[in-house]
C-alpha cells in the first residue's frame, strides 16, 4: 500500500520509507514504489544506501530516472559503485557512466583496477573516454585532477545573445551542468576573458562579449597547482568557479564551489581525525550509519599502536628513576599535572601553527615573527604556570625545594611543549609531510618521555635527599 505523503512537508529520509519500500518490492508493485523514490532527495537516498539489502539495491536503482540515478550514483561509496556496475548489463553501465560529471567519472575510474577501467573505458563514447584518460594523466592533489572538462566557451565578437544561446545549448546536451560564468577564448582556445551568467542575463542582447567581460588573469588557476591553494584562491576572490590553464594559457577545464566545499570539508575531516590520532582516509568521513567495528579499528589502531610503542620510553625513564622516586615519594603525586599541562600546551601551539599553515597565514615569509611571537608567550604563559605549580606544590607537602622543583619544572616542560608545537609542523611543511599527521600525535609523547626526565634530573639537582 502507497504511504499518504504530506505535499506541504515532504519527508525526503530513505529510512522513514523503508518498510513501505521493502512491501512494495515484495508485492512487486514497482508503479508505486517510483512514486516514493521521486520524493527521496538523491543525496537522502545515497547516505542511507547502506540500509538496503544487495538485491534491493539494484531493484531502487533500476526504477529511477536516468538524471536520478546518476546523482545518486555519484554521491555512493566506492564500494557500492563497484557493485552496481558488476550487476547491471553493458548497455546499463554505458548510459549511467556516459552521464556523470566528468571529475566523477574520473573520481570513479581512479579506484578501479586496471583490467576494469579498460573494460569500462570501451562502453564510453570517443570522447568521454578520451576526457578521463586525459584527466587521468593529471598528478592526485592537482587542480587538474579536481576539474570538470564540462567548460562552456565563447568568443569577444559574440553579442550577448549568442553567448546565452551557446550557454544554453551545452545545457540542452547535457554538459557544463553547474553553471556560472562563460570564458572567453581565441581561436587557438587561450583564456582572454571571462564572463558570469548573471551579467550576461542583465547585458543588452546586442552588446558584444569584448565589452562586458572581465580579465581572467586573477582568477585563472594553473593546472599543476595544488588543491589546498585551489581552495585559498577561491576564498580569496570569493569565486564560485575558475578556469584551469595549462602553462600556454590554454583554456583545460573549469573548477566549480561545488568542488571545493568538498574539498575543504574534507580537508577539515582530515586533519581533526590527524589531531585526534586516527587514520585521515583523505577525509572520508566516518559514519555511525554505515561504519562497523572493522573499519573504526583500522582507523584507529594504527596510530594508537605506533605512539604506544613510542610511549614505552615512559617506562624506561621510570625504571631509571626509580630509585630517585623511592627516596621521595612525593615527586608522584605531580606527574599527572606537569605532563597533562604540558600536552595541553604543545597541543594549543601546534594546532595553532597548523591551522595558520592550511589557511596560509603562516609562511616562509613570516616563520620568524610567528616564531618570536610563540617564543614570547611561550616565556609568559610557562612562568604564570610555573608559579601556580609552585603554589600548588607547597600547599600540598609544605617543602620549599620539592615545590621549586615542580614549578621549575612545570616552566621547562611548558617551554619544551611549546617550542616542540612550533617546530614540528613547521618541520613537517618544510620536507613535505602533512602538519597535522606528525605534529598532532607526536608532540604529546616527545613531551611525556622528555617532561619526566626534566623533572627527575631537576629533582636530583634541588632536592637534598636526592644529592649523592
Amino acid at each position: 500500500m502507497q504511504p499518504q505523503l504530506n505535499n506541504s512537508k515532504k519527508v525526503r529520509v530513505l529510512s522513514l520509507f523503508l518498510p513501505e519500500i521493502k512491501e512494495l518490492i515484495a508485492s512487486k508493485n514497482f508503479a508505486d514504489l517510483k512514486d516514493i523514490l521521486r520524493t527521496i532527495n538523491s543525496i537522502d537516498m545515497a547516505e542511507e544506501w547502506r540500509l538496503l539489502s544487495p538485491q534491493e539495491r539494484i531493484i531502487i536503482f533500476k526504477l529511477l530516472g536516468p538524471k536520478k540515478a546518476v546523482e545518486v550514483f555519484e554521491d555512493l561509496r566506492f564500494e557500492d559503485q563497484s557493485y552496481l556496475l558488476n550487476n547491471l548489463n553493458n548497455e546499463e553501465v554505458s548510459s549511467l557512466l556516459n552521464d556523470m560529471a566528468p571529475d566523477e567519472r574520473t573520481k570513479l575510474f581512479k579506484d578501479l583496477p586496471a583490467k576494469v577501467m579498460k573494460k569500462f573505458l570501451n562502453l564510453l563514447k570517443s570522447e568521454e573516454a578520451y576526457n578521463v584518460k586525459t584527466l587521468l594523466k593529471y598528478k592526485e592533489g592537482t587542480a587538474g585532477s579536481i576539474m570538470t572538462t564540462d567548460v562552456i566557451e565563447i568568443k569577444k565578437d559574440m553579442t550577448a545573445r549568442k553567448a546565452l544561446m551557446t550557454m544554453q545549448e551545452n545545457l540542452t546536451m547535457g554538459h557544463a551542468k553547474d553553471i556560472y560564468s562563460a570564458y572567453v577564448t581565441d581561436d587557438k582556445h587561450v583564456l582572454i576573458g571571462a564572463v558570469s551568467l548573471q551579467v550576461l542575463l542583465k547585458a543588452p542582447q546586442d552588446m558584444l562579449v569584448k565589452d562586458i567581460m572581465t580579465g581572467a588573469q586573477n582568477i585563472r588557476i594553473p593546472v599543476d597547482m595544488d588543491k589546498t591553494e585551489v581552495a585559498k584562491h577561491f576564498s580569496r576572490y570569493d569565486l564560485l568557479d575558475a578556469p584551469v590553464v595549462d602553462p600556454d594559457g590554454v583554456l583545460l577545464g573549469v573548477i566549480t564551489i561545488d568542488d571545493i566545499v568538498e574539498l575543504m570539508e574534507r580537508q577539515a575531516t582530515s586533519e581533526m581525525y590527524e589531531v585526534g590520532k586516527m587514520s585521515p582516509r583523505e577525509g572520508e568521513i566516518i559514519s555511525y550509519k554505515t561504519a562497523n567495528v572493522a573499519e573504526l579499528i583500522k582507523r584507529r589502531a594504527g596510530w594508537l599502536i605506533a605512539l604506544l610503542i613510542f610511549d614505552f620510553l615512559t617506562g624506561t625513564v621510570l625504571k631509571n628513576f626509580e630509585a630517585t622516586l623511592s627516596n621521595v615519594i612525593a615527586l608522584t603525586f605531580f606527574i599527572p599535572m606537569l605532563l597533562d599541562t604540558g600536552g595541553n600546551a604543545g597541543a594549543q601551539t601546534s594546532i595553532t601553527i597548523i591551522r595558520g599553515l592550511a589557511t596560509g597565514d603562516v609562511t616562509l615569509k613570516n616563520v620568524w615573527k610567528v616564531i618570536k611571537l610563540e617564543m614570547l608567550t611561550a616565556l609568559a604563559m610557562a612562568f604564570i604556570v610555573g608559579v601556580v605549580a609552585l603554589g600548588r606544590a607547597f600547599m600540598l607537602q609544605r617543602d620549599f625545594y620539592l615545590a621549586f622543583v615542580v614549578g621549575l619544572t612545570m616552566f621547562s616542560i611548558v617551554m619544551l611543549a611549546i617550542i616542540t608545537g612550533i617546530s614540528l609542523p613547521l618541520l613537517s611543511k618544510k620536507v613535505g609531510l602533512d602538519p597535522a599527521v606528525l605534529a598532532g600525535p607526536i608532540t604529546t609523547s616527545i613531551v611525556d618521555v622528555g617532561g619526566l626526565i626534566i623533572y627527575f634530573k631537576i629533582a636530583q639537582l634541588f632536592i637534598p635527599a636526592l644529592k649523592f
